[in-house]
């Protein structure tokens, strides 16, 4: 699961590494091209809930054998893509193939792994995207440069293949082939705050890693005059905070007794670490802002691991799909309404409302966490 994890952020971050020319090429403005990517991220946020029922339901080896040959089919099919319309009818097929993700992932954990363990397997699992991410400017850039960018997604549709070769062998064993197996519970009612107050943590508190994700290569494009083919010196720094972060939290949080407490502290410190975001188009050195990115990304750990902890807190692991698809497609759904207008700014070379925009998030994600939760 850590690896098609990776697979699946090594698919959706290619189009954000080579985005510059991809621009280029095709003619995208900034605006076009965050509309492409809220596309993804809108049929994203819709197939994680349907594909964590369908996992919670009916298991995750013929779950995730259909959904990695969606995505992988529609990750090569970029190789044709040719304009803004083509760009967008792809990644819609390739965000609703990767939606079954980290649905698929925290299934295998609570279904392979003892309690006490389950943060660090969450965190293990979960940890393949900031992987892909920070694997991906070092993969694709080369490929680009020797073939040029359709080749590159030729490359990850030979990946999202080799796994699936893998994961057919790999699934037969009894505890990945078996229907979920945990206690009951009664389902999660919509009616109830807590549940809210979850989707708030973590869809606005994790929204500076999409921003960084998607709009570091245009900024450092743009800003600090980085060519595309150096950009892969570069791009695979801020998601290694991401990895950092993931580990860092969940050791933390393995150790500490499982409270509301617990995690109303580790939200505290994320909010005051990701408050220095707002002051990064102020920095004018390459080294000092690259800093500052990984520790950005580092701090969203605080916010993602953390809360879906708090969510299995409150509700069964019978509810682990659905909880996973909610807490990934909420984030989605925040990417996809605010990058939009984070592109249009970009444009007009707004950066710092930009930013500023984006640090909002977690502090309006904390203060609905404080107020929806309070019914612990």
């Amino acid at each position: 699961m850590t690896l098609v994890s990776t697979i699946s952020y090594i698919d959706r971050n290619t189009l954000a590494v080579l985005i510059p020319t991809i621009m280029r090429d095709t003619g995208l403005s900034v605006e076009q091209y965050t509309w492409v990517v809220a596309g993804f991220s809108w049929a994203y946020m819709l197939a994680n809930p349907l594909w964590g029922r369908l996992l919670d339901r009916w298991g995750v080896r013929a779950g995730m054998l259909a959904a990695v040959g969606v995505w992988t089919l529609a990750s090569t099919a970029h190789a044709w893509a040719y304009g803004f319309f083509s760009l967008l009818l792809l990644r819609i097929v390739l965000g609703f193939g990767e939606g079954a993700t980290f649905p698929g992932a925290l299934r295998t954990v609570v279904q392979t792994l003892p309690e006490t363990s389950r943060a660090r397997g969450t965190a293990l699992a979960y940890s393949g995207g900031a992987l892909g991410a920070v694997i991906t400017p070092w993969v694709v850039t080369p490929i680009f440069r020797a073939y040029g960018w359709p080749a590159a997604f030729l490359f990850t549709g030979a990946v999202g293949a080799a796994w699936l070769l893998w994961w057919t062998y790999l699934s037969k064993r009894p505890e990945l082939r078996a229907l979920p197996a945990v206690e009951a519970a009664e389902p999660i009612s919509w009616r109830d705050p807590r549940i809210w107050a979850f989707v708030a943590m973590y869809s606005l508190g994790a929204a500076p890693l999409g921003f960084v994700l998607y709009t570091s290569s245009i900024y450092l494009s743009r800003v600090f005059h980085v060519a595309q083919g150096d950009l892969g010196r570069y791009l695979w720094i801020p998601p290694l905070g991401w990895e950092v972060g993931y580990f860092f939290w969940a050791w933390y949080l393995d150790r500490q007794a499982a409270t509301h407490r617990t995690y109303a502290r580790i939200f505290t410190v994320g909010l005051f670490l990701s408050l220095p975001f707002a002051l990064l188009p102020y920095i004018t050195s390459l080294p000092l802002l690259l800093f500052a990115l990984f520790f950005a990304m580092f701090t969203t750990g605080a916010f993602i691991v953390p809360a879906i902890g708090y969510a299995t807190l409150i509700f069964s692991t019978r509810q682990t799909g659905l909880i996973a698809g909610l807490g990934a497609g909420s984030f989605s759904a925040v990417t996809a309404i605010v990058l939009p207008i984070c592109g249009r700014l970009f444009d007009r070379q707004d950066y710092a409302n930009a930013f500023l925009l984006i640090t909002a998030l977690p502090v309006t994600g904390y203060a609905l966490w404080r107020w929806l939760g309070r019914a612990n």
